[in-house]
């Protein structure tokens, strides 16, 4: 039917927007990260189970896990990028409104999603989530995203290297200037002589890529051999005997024998570290060991296993309860003795001289582990690795006297922040001529560029596992 001229046209009939499973499920890990603190690791697996009971498809499960994980990764060089395309502050606009158009950043300038397609779904996803005024602000500001990919973007909204090298690999490589900083200094004191711009950039580039899943057999539950016929395409691990690498797409909790809990997940630089402190030579009995930071229990679930095959037992210590469960969880079935106490490794449930072996694996910054939780980088502050500092001393302290003369500590942390590593270590043994450093390189072997030790400090860049330190100190006197 006709309109008379001058006469108004009928108003469009509302439409709903569309519900895209994958995108609505990411906007809202998006939120719970930003709103809750949450971490996108333990956040997203259950909205990923809620939409699959919806309906979800394992295709939309994965591309909603890769805008979650994508978009967190690159949210210093989207912000830059969305700052230059909006009229405001980056701080006045509503954080939904920024994690929508973040979401929609990604998809343009780093996913194979044709532009379209990412715009209007994204827009989409705005109308569902924001209503449909906001909804134009973000279609206004995608359309100008669209119009340069990702390197000619950079180019523009980065500074000069020349002029300032750490902002600029700040907004390069999406990483907070601080934790560039950091992280530069702590390979000239590792890598002497090789800590230049390639090298740290290679060392941000593997920060942002994706993490393999690695799994660990647990000794005298499960030889690797036998974990491996349960996997379809895995691979070797690198440097650990217990190691295998999942194939892209494995759900490694659908494992029989994760089930079990003859296996877990667990990266490299964690098996290492609890391999070398397991091969490094003691004086006299090895029958008690000690995990005094244990939470959740990889690390003590292997250490238990390792432990068990030379009739020696694992006290796995944890001040937490909540976590102090999770270690009970992750050591039950243990083939060997073991037991599982809640304490506070500062104040020791044990005498002094009472094991054999400690690991003190202490809280920290967790710049070491960037990849898994790339959340972290933007929710961690400088003054937080001072904060950790006193904590870091008091528990080595307390390690170092829970072993008897002979025995053997492992400080390690998943940082390789300077300040959390070998400053802490120092600061410990600065006065105490009881204690002296254990080489920790040979306890492993085949592993390249370890430095000139004693200590050791494993990199993503180059050996593929997250930046695990770790210092061995054996008790002298």
């Amino acid at each position: 039917m006709s309109t008379a001229p001058g006469a108004k046209r009928p108003p469009r009939p509302h439409r709903r927007p569309k519900k895209d499973p994958a995108r609505i499920t990411a906007f809202r890990a998006l939120r719970a990260v930003d709103e809750r603190d949450a971490y996108a690791n333990l956040v997203l697996p259950p909205l990923l189970r809620e939409a699959e009971k919806q309906g979800m498809d394992r295709r939309d499960a994965a591309l909603a896990t890769e805008l979650v994980y994508g978009t967190l990764r690159g949210q210093g060089s989207y912000d830059a990028i969305i700052a230059a395309c909006v009229d405001r502050p980056l701080r006045e606009v509503d954080p939904p409104v920024l994690d929508v158009l973040a979401l929609g950043a990604h998809q343009l300038l780093a996913t194979r999603i044709p532009t379209h397609a990412a715009v209007s779904a994204t827009v989409e996803l705005a109308r569902a989530v924001l209503g449909d005024g906001r909804a134009k602000f973000v279609n206004a500001v995608l359309r100008k995203i669209s119009s340069q990919d990702l390197e000619s973007w950079i180019g523009q909204v980065a500074p000069p290297y020349e002029d300032d090298a750490e902002d600029h690999l700040a907004v390069v490589h999406s990483h907070p200037r601080w934790v560039v900083a950091a992280l530069w200094d702590a390979l000239g004191r590792w890598q002497p002589g090789s800590a230049g711009r390639a090298a740290i950039e290679e060392l941000l580039r593997a920060d942002n890529e994706r993490p393999e899943v690695t799994l660990v057999a647990r000794p005298g539950r499960i030889a690797v051999e036998e974990l491996a016929e349960e996997l379809t395409g895995s691979t070797e691990g690198r440097w650990s005997p217990y190691a295998l690498r999942l194939a892209e797409g494995g759900d490694p909790a659908e494992l029989t024998a994760v089930q079990q809990n003859r296996a877990g997940v667990q990266d490299e630089g964690s098996q290492l570290v609890a391999l070398a402190l397991a091969a490094a030579p003691v004086e006299g009995r090895d029958t008690r060991w000690l995990d005094a930071c244990a939470g959740p229990g990889g690390k003590a679930a292997l250490l238990a296993a390792l432990a068990a095959g030379r009739g020696a037992a694992l006290v796995a210590s944890e001040r937490q309860p909540h976590r102090a469960r999770l270690v009970a969880r992750a050591l039950a079935g243990n083939p060997g003795p073991y037991a599982v106490i809640t304490a506070d490794g500062t104040r020791p449930a044990w005498e002094p001289g009472s094991f054999d072996r400690a690991l003190v694996d202490v809280p920290c910054s967790g710049l070491g582990a960037l990849r898994r939780r790339p959340e972290a980088r933007w929710r961690r502050r400088p003054e937080d690795v001072a904060g950790f500092g006193p904590l870091q001393r008091a528990l080595l302290r307390s390690a170092l006297d829970a072993v008897r003369v002979g025995g053997v500590v492992g400080y390690a942390t998943c940082s390789p922040h300077l300040a959390e590593t070998r400053a802490v270590v120092d600061d410990v043994l600065r006065g105490r001529a009881d204690v002296e450093f254990v080489d920790a390189r040979p306890l492993l072997p085949g592993v390249p560029s370890l430095g000139d030790g004693p200590d050791v400090q494993l990199w993503p860049h180059l050996h593929g596992t997250d930046a695990m330190y770790l210092a061995l100190l054996r008790r002298t006197a």
